[in-house]
């Protein structure tokens, strides 16, 4: 008789603030595409006689994320030395929490497959980041412009059981920090990374197996083909020998190859040898600071996601704003100038970002908010139309001008003087006689065939609603 098995999965997430400096020093915190082992000090390379000192935007960004997930931030917390031999790790030890955390007991609530589902926080600490080893052949180069670099470490409950519910969770971690702007989790740049454990038991009981802990997983399709491949390989394993393994491992995801490798025997708590770092005096927060602190929390993106629904966004769309805070801002305000949604849509999410993509830019190199605001401004208040819009707005993404000077550049005025407009109507009339007497005859379609011809002398600048109005006025009479 087959035993049904289970997964069970549980994630340490290791998120880097985007603080301006490191986490212990004054160093530059913005080490992408920099020089190797140009943003560094004494003290982040670990030499002897130096002394850390918090960073306190970091703590503040800490404090921020633990409330945003749940957790409590407690009243006292301290930092701990966390001892292991590595190249990448310039002290000998990296300064983390162990015993008494920041914060501790939250949840986090994602959505799979239309259905709510929760993913309880065991704790969130913080720790300075490792340096970046790259492996040529046989050699290993040392980048330690990473090290010291500000992490949270957030540490949830074994509550997961699939790949699938891991990468949901995920990506409803990191939205959630970004929200908050305690880390921008750039998982191109290496801002976001997770170690994942994962075992297998009888469905139905409650035992925790030894497990695998999968390190160093960093994007949502890593974690999600390593799992799957680990899950596999622990239920060939279970019905090899008749039951889990002998104890917990940890192992390494070979990306290239989709499979994992084993590292070595798991590592404890003793392993590490934890005591409490000596250089640093404890944390301690009063209630007021936690609470003011709170009331600085924006809306969080299950909420935000719900409010672009309202306003008649697809999902799809809801979600790129989002995550994408720098594209959010940019509807906002051009929300707030059109007052509708399909209207700002339409601008931002599929003109913009259509424009973006041919231009191979991003959000960033593309119009300010300011510039989409005028734009946005010139439409609703008839100084341009909205299909000489797109032209402008495709020549504010490749050149970078601003709208009022590509509308007077280009003379994308539009016209709304009735005077002129009348006279354009006018011959466009006398121009088509057989549209008239089709219109008239009952074929409402053959108006657009007299709108088209002013809108062609006007050389698309005559104001669509007023040539309608003047239009319906004279065949009326």
């Amino acid at each position: 008789m087959s035993v049904e098995l289970e997964a069970i999965i549980g994630l340490e997430v290791h998120a880097q603030m985007n603080t301006k400096t490191k986490m212990f020093c004054g160093c530059d915190n913005d080490a992408f595409g920099k020089e190797p082992n140009t943003t560094v000090c004494p003290i982040c390379m670990g030499h002897p006689g130096t002394l850390p000192v918090p960073n306190a935007e970091a703590v503040a960004k800490a404090v921020k994320a633990s409330l945003a997930i749940g957790c409590t931030v407690n009243a006292a917390s301290h930092f701990d030395r966390k001892h292991y031999f590595y190249p990448d790790l310039p002290a000998g030890y990296q300064i983390s929490q162990y015993d008494f955390p920041l914060a501790s007991k939250g949840e986090v609530t994602y959505e799979l497959g239309g259905e709510e589902k929760v993913c309880r926080i065991t704790r969130l600490h913080m720790e300075n980041d490792a340096g970046k080893l790259s492996h040529r052949g046989s050699l290993t180069l040392c980048d330690y412009n990473r090290a010291g670099t500000p992490l949270m470490e957030i540490v949830t409950e074994p509550d997961l059981r699939n790949a699938d519910e891991a990468v949901a969770f995920a990506e409803a971690l990191r939205r959630i920090l970004i929200a908050v702007g305690a880390s921008d989790a750039d998982m191109f740049k290496g801002m976001m990374r997770f170690d994942a454990s994962i075992s297998l038991r009888e469905k139905g009981t409650q035992k925790l197996n030894p497990r695998s802990e999968i390190k160093n997983l960093n994007s949502f399709k890593a974690l999600e083909r390593a799992l799957i491949y680990e899950e596999n390989r622990l239920r060939e394993l279970w019905n090899e020998q008749k039951g889990p393994p002998k104890g917990d491992i940890t192992v390494g995801w070979m990306d290239d190859e989709g499979r994992t490798r084993l590292l070595r025997d798991k590592e404890s708590a003793t392993d590490y040898r934890y005591f409490p770092e000596p250089d640093i005096p404890p944390l301690q927060f009063k209630k007021e600071e936690i609470e003011a602190i709170r009331k600085t929390l924006p809306k969080m993106p299950a909420q935000l996601k719900a409010d672009y629904r309202a306003l008649g966004l697809t999902d799809a769309e809801a979600a790129m704003l989002t995550d994408q805070t720098a594209l959010r801002k940019r509807f906002d305000a051009v929300h707030a100038v059109t007052k509708d949604g399909k209207k700002a849509s339409s601008l931002v999410l599929t003109q913009l970002m259509g424009f973006l993509k041919e231009a191979g830019k991003d959000v960033a190199q593309g119009p300010s908010t300011a510039h989409l605001v005028d734009l946005a401004s010139a439409i609703a208040s008839g100084q341009i139309s909205g299909n000489a819009a797109k032209d402008v707005l495709e020549k504010m993404v490749t050149t970078g001008k601003a709208p009022k000077d590509i509308i007077a550049a280009e003379g994308m005025q539009q016209i709304s003087d009735t005077g002129a407009i009348e006279k354009l109507v006018d011959e466009a009339i006398a121009a088509n006689p057989k549209a008239i007497e089709s219109y008239k005859a009952g074929k409402a379609a053959a108006l657009g065939a007299i709108v088209g011809f002013v809108m062609k002398q006007s050389k698309g600048q005559a104001n669509p609603k007023i040539v309608n109005d003047i239009l319906l006025r004279k065949i009326g009479s």
